[in-house]
């Protein structure tokens, strides 16, 4: 079968992509833009991408059009599609119809932390030795892909039957013709409930209608399953007060659930980094891990994949020590490089509590050092200016700021400039940033370059720029 993906190069639809080829499907596609990390990967698998959404960009003997969210009526390929009357779905659908039967699911939803929260799982799995096939919204380092089907399991501990498959489910729209959050496509036999705020300003009017596609993803999970969920949560709990019918683990590090309850499963952070923390279960210490992630929410993270990956029968004590050498995800304060004692990283924060809690990360690893941040306020959510209040409060740990104000921002960035802690700035364009940003910086600094787009390169610009 031949495929054509619009929207190939989003985190996602790159991964249905890389599926789909490993199926043995002949794969095409053509996205408006093309960055890195997924642009290389859909090169490294051999698969022909075009830039722009143009219909003659859709080759006449593409079987299927699988069709990605970000893409509405009115775009010239959608409607071409549409007119010609060829078959399409979503991406969400292809995979739900194409890869999920026979295998058991774990999904991994929540406002923060699914991407890297399901590369832990997966990571966790495969260091059990069960092969898992996973879907992740970037490229994972252990892995080195996106996504991949699995490979066959000799035995697989219970309640598993099927061999496991480890989706990060968003709850992001489908499709243009499929409102419904992509994750009720999905029906796992674990979900991790990770965390629940407002965002995505562009779809849901309030964080309650942001709680009622979590209780539809809630509903699929069967009785046999498990749902593993953030305790310290009230927004999650007011998710399962709607209604439960599966046995619910919740993780923590405080000790005490938002409910009132107890946790199932909690942290000891033995550094204030995060780099060190123990495991406890039902009271019982499982053991230590030193790994190479900082911060309070990458414990979060660990602890909810941790809980998951018991909920199918591994064994949390014996998988534990692989932390160590666990390397996450590209664009998660990922070290680009170092010049002149300057270290670089990019990473994907676009919402103001992951702006916060990875800055708390960073600065209890750093100490008094400078932390400089060239902020790139692009989701839909920042555009609008749905987060715009709460920008500077997030940015409370940081020394300078740098924001790329492109022209069509929905507000005003010097108001946000002007309520930083720090030393803030806003810049029209990249050049301008790296131009700025260079006479800011100094030895002992650290640049975290934030955005989850392809900020056009900043990091590794703002590298070269370094050069003498």
């Amino acid at each position: 079968m031949k495929l054509h993906i619009l929207g190939i190069a989003g985190t996602f639809m790159g991964g249905v992509a890389a599926l789909a080829r490993e199926l043995g499907h002949e794969v095409e596609g053509s996205d408006q833009a093309v960055y890195p990390p997924m642009s290389t990967q859909l090169e490294r698998l051999g698969i022909s991408l075009q830039q722009g959404y143009l219909p003659e960009h859709i080759s006449p003997d593409c079987d299927t059009v699988v069709v990605g969210n970000a893409l509405s009526r009115g775009n010239p390929a959608v409607e071409a599609v549409l007119d010609s009357g060829r078959a399409y779905t979503s991406g969400a659908e292809w995979l739900r119809d194409n890869v999920l039967p026979g295998r058991d699911v774990l999904a991994v939803a929540g406002t923060h932390g699914k991407t890297t929260t399901t590369t832990i799982l997966a990571y966790l799995l495969e260091a059990a030795g069960l092969h898992p096939g996973f879907l992740i919204g970037g490229v994972a380092e252990d892995f080195g892909v996106s996504a991949r089907l699995g490979g066959p399991v000799s035995r697989l501990p219970s309640p598993v039957s099927r061999p496991p498959f480890v989706v990060e489910a968003d709850e992001y729209d489908t499709a243009f013709f499929d409102k419904r959050s992509k994750f009720v496509h999905y029906r796992p036999l674990v979900a991790i409930l990770n965390n629940l705020e407002y965002d995505h300003a562009d779809i849901f009017p309030d964080v309650a209608a942001i709680q009622r596609q979590f209780h539809h993803l809630v509903r699929t999970v069967p009785g046999r399953g498990r749902l593993v969920v953030n305790g310290e949560d009230p927004r999650l709990a007011e998710v399962l007060a709607m209604g439960c019918w599966t046995p619910v683990e919740r993780f923590g590090i405080d000790g005490q659930c938002a409910d009132g309850g107890r946790l199932d499963w909690q942290a000891r952070l033995d550094a204030a980094d995060g780099s060190v923390f123990t495991v406890i279960h039902h009271g019982r210490e499982l053991g230590q891990s030193h790994w190479p992630l900082l911060g309070r929410h990458n414990v979060m993270n660990a602890l909810a994949a941790l809980a998951a990956a018991n909920a199918i029968g591994v064994d949390v004590a014996g998988v534990l020590p692989s932390l160590a050498a666990f390397r996450s995800v590209k664009r998660r304060m990922e070290l680009v490089g170092e010049r002149d004692g300057i270290a670089v990283y990019d990473d994907f924060a676009h919402h103001p509590t992951a702006i916060a809690t990875t800055l708390a990360g960073l600065r209890a690893r750093v100490g008094d050092a400078r932390i400089v941040v060239a902020m790139e306020p692009r989701s839909n959510s920042m555009r609008m200016g749905a987060h715009a209040d709460a920008l500077a409060p997030s940015l409370d740990l940081a020394d300078a700021v740098v924001f790329l104000h492109r022209p069509g921002l929905a507000w005003d960035a010097g108001a946000v400039v002007s309520a930083l802690r720090g030393e803030g700035r806003a810049v029209a364009d990249v050049e301008a940033l790296v131009a700025t940003l260079r006479g800011l910086v100094r030895p002992g600094d650290h640049v975290v370059f934030m955005s989850n787009g392809g900020f056009d390169a900043a990091p590794r610009r703002f590298l070269a720029a370094l050069e003498p």
